[in-house]
């Protein structure tokens, strides 16, 4: 593997910003900050560009296998790195669903031949499979998926013995999608019969609503604390749910974390009006009262990670009515610009965003030697020129549904060059795929 030196360029590391080069070599971080004048197979001017550690996502759907004309396992790692993202966690809901140790070994089989990022994947959860899950090895997989309302993939638990026996069985990190299924389907009943077939798209936040969220949400809590689980909520979408978080306990110490994702902090119901079912997604996006209350709950720390539920499906699959329409939005290539965009109105910090994208996921899954800029970690690093100005448009889209709810949107910063594992993966522009990405261990 070639060493690297990045010269003179910004790092933004441990919420400081210093000047400093960047020397990478066998995979690692050797040498961080100051001059490093050494040798190095590929040196990189890094003037005027600001060096992070690699995002790590740590909710994704890329479809593979089973939904492969939408996504796959090469594609959606291509577009994550391009994008700044150096690191996946994907979830179970495939063809066939990961609840068995061999589909989930597959998986990772997969992964190893052909992902350019950093890899793992979540054990899916079933209301008969709990024998399987708790074979799960805490040390290479990110953690359990519970589907505790419905979504792609019909792998809903919602079994009240199946529940308890998760949460009070199993030692890994739980990650719960939080909808309450009896609630949405009182709500469809009711829409149903007013507008048939063919519900408007702006009532899916009516369908999929704030009551639906903070009822599931609330009983996986109340679950988490009676048994002590180590419980990750996926996706906060709404004002209510914040009530249930804290946030004056260390990161590390907390018992239950949640993340949210950036079409929640990006789009509100008043954005079905122009992109209809293209922001479709479940949980759903809610109106601007809930968006807004999302970022503050991010910044004083009830919200602990920001990730993308990158959920891809083909452009004709998107364009249908209400019930066929599936839910689902393509957003791993642009979660940095959504959070710069924050960043230029002065709304977050640069540092923050890393601490949020990086640092934090790395915590709260205990990612083994990654998320930071730190000698002896894993060299993931992003070069990011924050003034570039670019406008998404279907040549540079590299998802494999081939289009995004940004297109024609113009963002400003740009990521420049992507270093996975000490490989140079992205870099003017072109991929390098001759090494792929590592699995992801984890500190448990």
């Amino acid at each position: 593997m070639k060493s690297i030196l990045l010269k003179n360029a910004c790092l933004v590391n441990r919420g400081q910003i210093i000047a400093g080069d960047l020397f990478l070599i066998k995979g690692r971080i050797e040498n961080c900050g100051g001059v490093i004048n050494r040798k190095a197979d590929v040196e990189i001017d890094a003037t005027g560009l600001h060096v992070l550690p690699g995002i790590i996502d740590d909710q994704v759907h890329f479809r593979d296998p089973g939904y492969s004309h939408k996504a796959d396992l090469r594609t959606e790692p291509r577009a994550a790195v391009a994008g700044g993202v150096t690191s996946f966690m994907e979830m179970p809901n495939t063809n066939p669903p990961a609840l068995t140790q061999a589909i989930l070994a597959e998986k990772y089989r997969a992964a190893a031949a052909k992902s350019l990022a950093n890899y793992s994947f979540f054990m899916g959860a079933s209301n008969g499979n709990i024998e399987e899950v708790l074979k799960t090895n805490p040390r290479n997989v990110c953690g359990i998926k519970i589907f505790m309302g419905s979504s792609t993939g019909n792998m809903l638990v919602d079994d009240v013995a199946t529940l308890e026996g998760m949460f009070s069985r199993c030692p890994l990190l739980i990650a719960t999608h939080c909808e309450d299924e009896a609630t949405i389907r009182e709500n469809i009943a009711i829409y149903r019969q007013k507008y048939g077939e063919d519900i408007p798209m702006k009532l899916h936040a009516e369908i999929r609503n704030v009551a639906g969220c903070l009822k599931s949400s609330a009983l996986a809590v109340e679950l988490a604390r009676k048994h002590g689980t180590r419980l990750h909520i996926l996706h906060i979408s709404t004002k209510d749910e914040l009530a249930l978080f804290h946030n004056n306990i260390p990161l590390k110490e907390k018992r239950i974390t949640a993340e949210v994702c950036v079409h929640h902090l990006y789009f509100n119901s008043d954005d079905y009006r122009t992109l209809g079912s293209q922001i479709k997604c479940n949980p759903a996006v809610k109106s601007r009262i809930h968006q807004e209350a999302l970022l503050p709950a991010l910044l004083d720390n009830r919200l602990d990670i920001v990730a993308t539920d990158h959920a891809p499906h083909t452009w004709g699959e998107k364009q249908q009515t209400y019930f066929k329409a599936p839910s689902g939005v393509p957003l791993v290539q642009h979660s940095l610009n959504v959070m710069l965009e924050f960043y230029h109105k002065g709304m977050i910090s640069l540092e923050q965003i890393v601490e949020k994208m990086c640092h934090a996921p790395a915590v709260c899954f205990r990612v083994e030697s990654r998320g930071y800029l730190d000698e002896g970690n894993w060299a993931d690093v992003v070069l990011v020129d924050l003034n570039e100005t670019w406008t998404v448009a279907k040549d540079n889209i590299y998802y494999k549904c081939g289009w995004s709810p940004f297109e024609g949107h113009t963002f400003r910063g740009r990521v420049k060059s992507t270093i996975v594992s000490g490989h140079l993966a992205w870099h003017g522009g072109r991929f390098f795929e001759d090494k792929k990405g590592e699995r992801l261990t984890f500190g448990r």
